[in-house]
């Protein structure tokens, strides 16, 4: 786990100690080593920063160039299958000097190119840099775990695993994307490929992008973008639907990925937060890992988000070195400040702040921890999806308006819900309800507090052709799997954790598991009223099914109730009337509604009080205006 950086700079005119300089920024997420690489005509730069997990001698740092001098690789992740990589190697003659994934790309890329990205499983954002062709290749994992930004004008390329390597380069230079504002106050993200910069994209998931470095400007570079793998195509005409087989399969896949993933040179833990998804990864993780495996769980001192008794009896059962760090609401707050530098643009998902307090606790006793991310979009494990099948029913677009009517005369509980019915055409409805289950603005209401409206969400709600026709609630969880999860889950999970110098690994998002859920019958996800059905269904071979009968929080904090308490400073700093009027974003009557109806009683606005915090917050610490 590392953070990489790099440009290529026509005229150079980025210089070599300008990409030195920007990469102490993210040391954070390498700090055992550093390490540079720059053309004989300083036109091409790539940075590194290490954090030592596997092979710890220095014969493994990078920039690592291949054994024919030809090839130098920046490379962020991890690849679990490169044992049985490394063997095909060594079949075709290869002679590796390390005991490094690292060189098992870059070998393996210098055999086969671009196509042997086809044989990677794992996370990772790298760059190979071809010194004889002169071509560099950008690429990304299947999900989107490991992260990647590129910026590029006609005549500079800059690449980098955190957007402050970036801005710390050309601050002078980039500018507010507007159109990301109402896609973050909607979904409390920015989704891929937009930032909060107009200069700067997100690199997509299981893509790469090959540059030659000698041509005159690089204006349309973003048109060669190739995926080398895609969930569309990996879909099956028809759904798997044999319960006793599927469950089978699916064991042998998660005690697999578990498995490839326990490897490590340094100590190894797991997340657990009492949940299906953690406890399902920390039980396979206490039975295949040659050590006791410790795991992690942070208890609020809130009563309604404190699970830590049921990961305690989960690490119990398992016997595993069970760490609870009991935190009180103050320290929590104090990592406030440390909320905005560590995501770079406006993110609105106040989990992150325990996930951060959690990985900065668990880094004092191991270096890598496996966490369940990911489960509920593979096996419908959201409300959201329950919503998907009953708005999509013929008969709704005939009872939407007066629910949504009636709602608005009952309490906070019902208006939440009666919002769901608030749409106007199906075009837009997945990120609708999206937006909804998470309390943010919808469409309708951001047409009435936007400055200037004109926002259009259809290109995050295109629906792909694919080769079956597939249930609302399925395409539902397909949203959540190209959008919530690399844009927000796995952001706050990375950020959160490396800011600690923490690596997280995620065995649940093995590309082999995302293909088999995908094509898994949705009636062996949703059985009657219970959620992840298959998934428990493996989890009770190693767990009391009576332990997870209970409704679900995972790492989460009373933001509803701290807005009005401790974290009410925000709301007064952030949207009083000067900093409202001073971004003309939104209208500040609008803002000062929602305010009185959340201190009135409408608890369920306290999300779209966050997202205006947020984005003016960033703002404040960023722009003097939205004009700038």
């Amino acid at each position: 786990m590392c953070g990489i950086a790099g440009y290529i700079a026509i005229n150079k005119s980025i210089k070599t100690e300008q990409l030195c300089k920007a990469t102490g920024t993210i040391k954070h997420r390498g700090p055992d080593a550093e390490g540079f690489y720059f053309s004989s005509d300083d036109k091409v730069g790539l940075a590194h920063r290490r954090l030592s997990i596997l092979d710890l001698s220095e014969s493994a740092n990078q920039p690592m160039i291949s054994a024919d001098d030809r090839y130098v690789i920046v490379f962020n992740g991890e690849v679990y299958n490169f044992k049985e990589l490394k063997k095909e190697l060594k079949d075709k003659g290869a002679s590796l000097k390390t005991t490094s994934d690292t060189e098992v790309i870059l070998q393996l890329f210098a055999q086969e190119g671009v196509d042997s990205f086809r044989k990677l499983n794992g996370m990772f954002a790298f760059a190979i840099y071809d010194k004889e062709s002169k071509m560099l290749t950008l690429c990304r994992d299947h999900a989107g775990i490991k992260p990647l930004f590129i910026y590029y004008n006609q005549s500079e390329i800059i690449f980098s695993s955190e957007l402050k390597v970036i801005s710390s380069i050309k601050e002078k230079e980039l500018t507010l994307n507007k159109k990301s504002i109402p896609l973050f106050l909607h979904l409390g993200f920015i989704p891929h490929p937009f930032t909060i910069y107009k200069e700067v994209s997100k690199f997509p998931a299981a893509h790469y992008l090959q540059i030659d470095c000698t041509q005159n400007n690089f204006n349309d570079i973003t048109k060669n973008f190739s995926p080398f793998w895609s969930l569309e195509d990996k879909l099956a005409p028809q759904t798997f639907k044999h319960e006793g087989e599927a469950r089978q399969i699916l064991s042998d896949l998660l005690i697999d990925s578990v498995e490839k993933q326990l490897v490590s040179d340094v100590p190894i833990g797991t997340f657990l937060s009492g949940g299906v998804d953690s406890s399902l990864v920390t039980a396979i993780a206490a039975k295949r890992h040659s050590k006791k495996i410790s795991s992690f769980s942070i208890a609020i001192d809130d009563g309604k988000y404190n699970e830590s008794k049921y990961a305690s009896l989960v690490a119990k059962n398992l016997g595993t070195d069970h760490h609870v760090f009991n935190v009180k609401e103050k320290e929590v707050m104090e990592l406030i400040n440390d909320f905005l530098p560590a995501y770079d643009e406006p993110f609105a998902d106040s989990s992150a702040l325990p996930t951060m307090m959690v990985s900065k606790m668990a880094r004092k006793h191991v270096t890598v921890a496996l966490s369940g991310d990911g489960g509920d979009e593979l096996f419908m494990g959201y409300g959201a999806y329950n919503w998907a099948k009953t708005l999509n029913k013929k008969w709704i677009p005939f009872v939407k308006e007066p629910l949504h009517a009636v709602s608005e005369f009952m309490s906070g509980k019902y208006k939440r819900a009666g919002n769901l019915f608030a749409f106007d055409g199906k075009e837009n409805l997945k990120s609708h309800i999206f937006s909804q289950e998470q309390y943010f603005f919808s469409e309708n209401e951001l047409s009435d507090v936007l400055v200037h409206s004109d926002f259009d969400f259809k290109n995050q709600n295109y629906s792909h052709s694919l080769k079956r026709q597939m249930y609302p609630q399925e395409e539902q969880a397909l949203w959540d799997f190209k959008y919530y999860l690399p844009d927000d889950l796995l952001v706050k999970v990375d950020r959160a954790s490396m800011r600690h110098s923490l690596e997280i690994r995620v065995p649940l998002l093995d590309y082999r598991i995302i293909e088999f859920a995908f094509n898994l019958d949705s009636d062996l996800k949703i059985k009657g009223s219970q959620m992840k059905y298959l998934l428990k269904e493996v989890l009770y071979e190693y767990l009391p099914k009576e332990i997870f009968e209970r409704p679900k929080w995972g790492f989460s904090i009373p933001l509803k109730k701290w807005l009005k308490t401790d974290l009410n400073f925000l709301i007064e700093k952030f949207t009083c009337k000067s900093v409202i009027e001073k971004y003309s974003v939104l209208r500040f009557d609008k803002v000062e509604k929602i305010k009185m109806k959340y201190f009135g009683g409408d608890d369920y606005l306290f999300n779209r009080l966050w997202v205006i915090i947020v984005l003016h917050w960033w703002l404040e610490e960023n722009f003097k205006s939205a004009n700038d």
